[in-house]
């Protein structure tokens, strides 16, 4: 197989009955299967078991190399020689001698010899009735792998707080989903139905809401609106219908907080964060109040200092607002 296939193939055969080599038998059928399944092997292989049958009263002198052969032989005969191979040459080899004196070179050379041409005619055979190369692609039911690039400004989307989305893709459809580089991911399915069906939720997950942080200032102050509070943190809107944002519980105050509920903060307060950029990891809009508080004496104090008259009002479908 090419080292760029990617995945790991484990082949099996049973054999159910045999008069002969079952050994061999699984190498010409395992071929046909891999094959048949769009695994592309380099080429189509077989195997045939090579006997031996000496005349004990002239040793080595007198012998006969048999081929392809049968229980009875492999049982009386003086070797089992297994040998696999393509059309370019032999694969493998096995070699059980029960002679005492061994093996002479040219009754290993008859046997390999022997071997090539059986290989042949036996590749000759299954090509006819089967396969002479891998079908160009792998069967509907068979595993299937795809790679996909996702922006960094888009990344957020896909990972949501703590790669939810992703779990729960993997759970729903039974796929796997992994990072390969900062930008490109890699999609493993059990058959190529489900990687389409993983395909189209990852495309709904990055295309769904516009880019927010297109219209967002670097440091500039907007009021958000709580739609959520998590175990972790906040999950805040900029305007009625947008795309939650979240917010983690390490942005809230200056002081280290568990959860949002020990600053009595609940869902449908208006809380004002500031926007510092995104995430260089994820992508994600990154809101703080804690950046704020260390600018201003006193929450009450910062909701006048932004809401007050003197407020400077900024063009923005998010009536974000700017601290003088």
């Amino acid at each position: 197989m090419p080292n760029e296939f990617p995945f790991a193939t484990r082949l099996a055969c049973e054999v159910l009955e045999s008069n002969g080599s079952s050994s061999m038998a699984s190498v010409c059928a395992g071929s046909l299967a891999l094959m048949d399944g769009g695994i592309p092997i380099k080429a189509p292989a077989a195997g045939v078991a090579i006997g031996l049958m000496y005349n004990l009263e002239t040793e080595d002198k007198d012998y006969k190399i048999l081929t392809d052969i049968n229980g009875l032989e492999d049982y009386s005969g003086d070797m089992d020689f297994k040998i696999a191979g393509t059309r370019h040459g032999l694969t493998a080899l096995q070699l059980d001698v029960k002679h005492s004196s061994g093996l002479s070179l040219a009754m290993v050379e008859e046997s390999l010899l022997k071997a090539f041409v059986a290989v042949n005619e036996v590749l000759d055979i299954t090509g006819k009735k089967g396969l002479f190369s891998p079908r160009p692609k792998m069967k509907d039911n068979g595993p299937a792998v795809e790679e996909f690039v996702v922006p960094v400004t888009k990344r957020y989307r896909m990972i949501r707080m703590g790669g939810y989305n992703l779990r729960h893709l993997e759970s729903e459809l039974g796929v796997q989903i992994s990072q390969i580089d900062q930008q490109t991911y890699r999609i493993f399915a059990p058959n190529q139905s489900l990687l389409s069906e993983a395909k189209e939720s990852l495309n709904q997950m990055l295309e769904r809401g516009a880019d927010q942080a297109k219209e967002l200032e670097f440091g500039a102050i907007y009021k958000t609106k709580i739609v959520d509070v998590l175990e972790n943190g906040l999950s805040l809107t900029l305007r009625p219908g947008s795309e939650p944002i979240f917010m983690p519980n390490s942005q809230l105050d200056l002081k280290n907080v568990k959860h949002a509920s020990a600053l009595n903060l609940k869902v449908n307060d208006e809380l004002m964060v500031k926007y510092f950029g995104r995430d260089p990891v994820t992508g994600a809009i990154r809101l703080s109040r804690k950046l704020l508080l260390k600018t201003s004496p006193s929450p009450a104090k910062l909701s006048e200092n932004i809401t007050g008259p003197k407020a400077e009002t900024r063009q923005s479908p998010w009536a974000k607002s700017s601290s003088n």
